[in-house]
């Protein structure tokens, strides 16, 4: 239930604070005086689209405040819990504020909402039935939602069960598609991948390779080099009395005599043994290098060809050996995933198969349900319209196939209506008046509210096109729903406004050159005088001030009765 509501800056509104109270609760007033933007505002707090043209001219923002009682539904608290709504007392406050930079903040008990997650909670608190929601029944597309929220709680849950087979359907579906689609580029990469596997595996590259290629080739290409400076190296520390071997042996030996005086000359003696010794093996090894170095021709020409190898490979799979044997590995992989495609493929068309005729069965389960959902529907609205002055009406849900599965089963459904005894059943869109589309939406809003636990339901003027006993019967009818749920009603007919529990007074003002909208919750003797105006426009007599008074007596005996 909507407890109160604030409006700042919003249309013609400049301020507004409205307390609403369990019942039905009647707006009424002049045309134009801004009853409907009050239920826009509800709108917005409900997750409804905003634009910046709603806000007040010379504004820079608008605030909009709603107060609900806390809803109870089992589905409402999963979601209040999902999104992390903290339960404050019984209340929940919807804020939004829009700016004229087009900024919109949408805040829930304090925190911060998505405008899609609004849109989700607002579905628990309003339900606003304005002379738009004529087009739904206009709309045979709209005639299956409309039978499907007539279904219990079980058939919801068998609706959700449906959705996700065929959901999970539709994407094996899509797999399948895309991998016939695509097989013929596939074959061709899996071509391409088999040759670079071939390629590499041959080239058999290691890491570190090139670098040790790269070594041994400098070492060929300057081997002249190698062995001048290896030679005139060895040659000079052992040439005969005058190589740096002997002339160290020297130097250590006439040290050494002296080394017993002086630690100086002791330490001295020691370092040319070690200098001795160090040249010693230096000799040994360019020796033995000179021994062992050998000109291969033959390997160079291999490492060249090696290295070019290894180039071509860099410049085609990446910018280093290890790049390489990563892509090497990656492609590996991909293939080895390839060779299992065709079984892939087999299994995920036995799948389909499989996920094919579940769907089929569960949406066979959905059409049986939603036959017996349709024939209580029939039933309560050929009830309600008969209350409704159309006693002579037929009213039938037909059922079609689709030509496959939908998200919504395989069912189309079609309003059918014939309002005379004796004329052929046929479809709403063309049989159905003004008038007769009103009483037909508020039956299906009162066969509706017997099920659904909305907060507060919302009639804009659906009783548009209608007066005399029908108008009585309207009234007596969004009453009814009153005793079990909210409602707001906002309308230009007396007999409906005289039913309400709570009547508003909208009026429209002009002050120091600005207009804009007030609402006053209406004594019992300004009640009178509303709905006399209502009756008789401009001049109210007190003949038409007597009528009025009947009609909210009438009004209240009825509904005490």
């Amino acid at each position: 239930m909507l407890i109160e509501i604030t409006i700042e800056n919003f249309a013609i509104i400049e301020s507004l604070h409205l307390n609403f109270y369990q019942g039905m609760n009647a707006l009424t007033g002049e045309t134009g005086a801004g009853k409907s933007i009050i239920i826009d505002a509800m709108g917005l707090l409900a997750g409804g689209r905003g634009s910046v043209d709603m806000i007040r001219q010379g504004a820079e923002k608008c605030r909009l405040e709603g107060v609900f009682e806390w809803p109870t539904q089992e589905a409402f608290l999963e979601l209040a819990e999902t999104l992390g709504i903290d339960q404050e007392e019984d209340f929940l406050i919807v804020q939004r504020d829009m700016s004229i930079a087009g900024k919109s903040i949408c805040r829930v008990n304090g925190r911060v909402m998505t405008l899609a997650n609004l849109r989700k909670i607002g579905a628990f608190l309003v339900d606003i039935q304005g002379q738009n929601d004529h087009q739904a029944l206009l709309q045979p597309e709209q005639h299956l939602r409309l039978v499907d929220e007539f279904g219990t709680p079980e058939f919801t849950a068998k609706v959700n069960a449906y959705q996700k087979v065929y959901h999970e359907y539709r994407m094996i579906e899509k797999k399948v598609k895309q991998i016939k689609e695509n097989e013929q580029s596939y074959v061709q990469r899996m071509d391409m991948l088999h040759f670079q596997l071939d390629e590499l595996a041959q080239a058999d590259l290691q890491v570190g390779e090139e670098e040790l290629l790269i070594e041994e080739r400098d070492k060929l290409v300057n081997f002249q080099k190698i062995v001048d400076t290896l030679g005139l190296t060895y040659q000079l520390l052992t040439q005969d009395g005058q190589g740096t071997t002997d002339q160290l042996s020297q130097a250590m030996g006439q040290v050494e005599n002296i080394s017993s005086l002086d630690k100086d000359y002791e330490k001295m003696a020691e370092s040319l043994q070690s200098a001795y010794y160090l040249v010693q093996e230096v000799t040994s090894d360019l020796s033995r290098q000179l021994d062992s170095l050998e000109f291969d021709e033959q390997r160079l020409e291999e490492i060249y060809a090696r290295l070019e190898v290894i180039r071509q490979l860099k410049r085609k799979y990446g910018e280093s050996i290890e790049a390489v044997l990563a892509y090497y590995e990656q492609i590996s992989k991909e293939v080895a995933d390839a060779d299992h495609s065709d079984e892939q493929l087999a299994y995920l068309v036995e799948q389909l198969t499989e996920k094919e005729a579940l769907v089929n069965e569960k949406a066979q389960e959905l059409h049986n349900m939603r036959q017996e959902i349709a024939k209580k529907l029939e039933q309560g609205i050929l009830q309600e319209l008969k209350e409704l002055y159309m006693e002579n009406t037929d009213f039938q849900v037909r059922f079609d196939s689709t030509s496959e599965p939908t998200d919504r089963g395989i069912d189309k459904v079609a309003f059918y209506l014939s309002t005379n005894l004796g004329e052929p059943l046929k479809p709403l869109v063309k049989v159905a008046s003004g008038g007769e589309l009103s009483r037909i939406l508020l039956a299906l809003k009162t066969v509706f509210s017997r099920n659904q636990a909305l907060t507060s339901i919302v009639f804009d003027e659906v009783d548009t096109g209608v007066s005399g006993r029908v108008a009585q019967a309207i009234a007596q009818k969004i009453a009814t729903i009153g005793q079990r749920s909210q409602v707001l009603c906002i309308t230009h007919l007396p007999q409906v406004a005289a039913f309400a529990d709570h009547q508003y007074f909208i009026q429209k003002e002009v002050l120091e050159g600005r207009t804009k909208t007030t609402v006053h919750l209406l004594s019992a003797t300004k009640r009178v005088q509303e709905v006399a105006r209502m009756l008789a426009g401009a001049e109210v007599t007190p003949l038409t001030l007597e009528h009025a008074q009947e009609l909210l007596e009438i009004a209240k005996q009825e509904k005490t009765s």
